[in-house]
Order: C-alpha cells, then sequence, then structure tokens
C-alpha cells in the first residue's frame, strides 16, 4: 500500500500515489513531477479527489471538485485523458456538446495527408468536425494538465487549438519514425526516435558534456515550432530546450540516434550559410514560421552544449547550463 503525505511541488508522483491537499485525499491519475501551481485542485487530470479520507487525515466536507475516474475501454482503443483548464467553461458550441478540450476520446478519423497542415489552413467545417469528435485529444494528453492550464492561459482559443493541433501531429509523425526505426532498422546515418523522461535510447550520439555528464542533442514540440536542446539521463525533468531566452522542460522529445563514424563536426561562425559548408547540416527542426533549424554545438565555460542554428539566427543558441 501506498504511503499518504502531504502533496508537495517538486515532488516525482508515480502510479498508485495517494496525497492529502488542504485535508482532502487524492490518488494519481497521470504520474507526473509535481510544480507549483499544480495542486490537486486545479489538475484534474492528474490527480482524482478520494471520497473516503486517508487514516490520519480528516476530510473536509462540501465543496472541491470530485472527477470520474478514467472509464475503461476495448484494448484495440487507445484511451487519453483530456486535461480541461480550470474555471467554468468559456464559448462552445452550445446545447449539449462538450467542448473542444473535455473530449476523452477520438471519434473522428484524421487521415495522415491532413495531419501534415496547420491548424490556420483547415476550413471552419472541419474544424468544428475535429473539436466536436475529440481530434485534438491526443494532444491535449500530451500537454498535460498542468502546462496546459497554466502556461497557455493568455493564449486566445484558436491558438490553443493550433498549438494542441501542432503537437498531436508531431507526436504522430515521431511515433511512426520510432516503429519504423526498430522494425525496419535505419534508413540513414542518423534518426530522431521519440522518447520520455530523461531516458535516452541506445545508440543515442553524444554531443558534449556538462558538469561532467555526457549530453546528447533532442528536439521537441514547442510553441508551435521544432526545438532543438539536450538531454541527459541525469536530467530530472527530461529533456531542455532553450527559447525565449530561458529553459523549457519537455517530458515528450526524440533523440538523436546514428552512427558516429558517418557524421562529422564542421567548424563554424555567425549566421549559417548552408551552401558555404561543404557538408549537409543534420536538419533538426524548424521554427514557427516553417525556417529550417539545424543540429549544432558551442563551448559555453567548460561546457560543451548541443543547441541549434539557422541561416536566420546571428549564431548557435543552446539551452544554457542548468
Amino acid at each position: 500500500m501506498s504511503q499518504v503525505c502531504e502533496w508537495e511541488p517538486g515532488t516525482p508522483y508515480g502510479a498508485g500515489a495517494v496525497v492529502v491537499y488542504q485535508g482532502v485525499t487524492y490518488k494519481i491519475i497521470q504520474p507526473h513531477t509535481s510544480e507549483p501551481g499544480w495542486e490537486p485542485p486545479n489538475t484534474p487530470a492528474l490527480w482524482g479527489r478520494m471520497e473516503q479520507p486517508a487514516p490520519g487525515f480528516q476530510q473536509q466536507q462540501g465543496g472541491g471538485y470530485n472527477p470520474g475516474y478514467i472509464q475503461p475501454q476495448p484494448p484495440s482503443q487507445p484511451q487519453y485523458q483530456s486535461p480541461p483548464p480550470p474555471g467554468p467553461p468559456q464559448g462552445g458550441y452550445g446545447g449539449d456538446e462538450k467542448r473542444w478540450d473535455q473530449h476523452q476520446t477520438q471519434q473522428v478519423d484524421i487521415h495522415h495527408e491532413e495531419r501534415k497542415k496547420n491548424w490556420w489552413d483547415l476550413d471552419d467545417h472541419r474544424k468544428k468536425q475535429l473539436e466536436i469528435g475529440g481530434g485534438l485529444v491526443a494532444g491535449l494528453a500530451a500537454v498535460g494538465a498542468g502546462y496546459y492550464a497554466y502556461h497557455e492561459h493568455n493564449k486566445t482559443e484558436e491558438e490553443k487549438k493550433a498549438m494542441v493541433w501542432g503537437l498531436q501531429n508531431w507526436l504522430q509523425e515521431a511515433e511512426a519514425r520510432k516503429r519504423q526505426f526498430y522494425e525496419r532498422g535505419p534508413s540513414g546515418p542518423a534518426t530522431w526516435i521519440l522518447s520520455e523522461g530523461g531516458q535516452v535510447p541506445k545508440n543515442a550520439l553524444p554531443v558534449g558534456q556538462q558538469n561532467g555528464e555526457t549530453l546528447f542533442v533532442c528536439r521537441g514540440f514547442y510553441e508551435g515550432g521544432i526545438q532543438i536542446g539536450k538531454v541527459s539521463p541525469a536530467f530530472q525533468k527530461g529533456a531542455v530546450v532553450g527559447y525565449g531566452f530561458k529553459e523549457v522542460s519537455l517530458p515528450k522529445y526524440e533523440v538523436l540516434v546514428g552512427d558516429p563514424h558517418a557524421l562529422r563536426w564542421v567548424d563554424a561562425r555567425g549566421r549559417l550559410n548552408v551552401q558555404s559548408l561543404g557538408a549537409r547540416p543534420v536538419e533538426g527542426g524548424r521554427e514557427k514560421d516553417g525556417t529550417p533549424l539545424f543540429v549544432a554545438r558551442v563551448q559555453h565555460d567548460n561546457n560543451v552544449i548541443p543547441g541549434k542554428v539557422s541561416e536566420k539566427l546571428d549564431g548557435a543558441c543552446s539551452a544554457c547550463p542548468i
């Protein structure tokens, strides 16, 4: 039986965890590492309130929320827990239709070619079909309740939908790449492999070092683009990318694996000129506007840090040591 403790930020909570917050007992729904602002009453996709108080604690009477637990589904049907934002729903379609961010299962088909489209390029009729049919549910589950509720509150509803749509389409592509790699083997000298939670796949390419720890290059979806960063099993929060002069932790990311003898580093300074390199750089991602990003590494004090470079940046950018 799991030990019952008071909820605290900065704490890893795994499957079966039970906590007490303000006298109310909660059981975990989605394993995660807590952060300030992710209190159980505010994150219904992470915690479910229990009817019975934990031994030694007094249950508060009345008020609060009491969400239902995830309903079982047939094994062939994927199950997602959609994290609705806190507070009363705003907007919606009216009537008995669910809001786009309150679905738990996807009931609408999305064609492979359609996933390559930007949310803004879809017509209004198709957008509504996706919203009503749970077409954004996989992206919502990947974003996570805490991130969605607390980091995206300044975005409009359409901006949130565009972000979630882009994230889940990248995840679909990443899962397909990973599946093909393990079924058919590598198709080139380097391949991006989906991972999470600080894990690094076998044959990952070492790119640098930080405080004596080996760093590997990774990439992940953030703010409408695919950003390049660093990952190490020593990192507690998974992968880290630099964006907007700050470090951002990503729970799901891809790691570059391949043959180190088939790749080489090329010295460069200032703004990248691909034609002058004399070699084909490894493309790792793209900015929100579609600008390609290439894998780079930079010297930072006594550390060597992986990062990104493009023809629009004045030099290489990386996530600084943490």
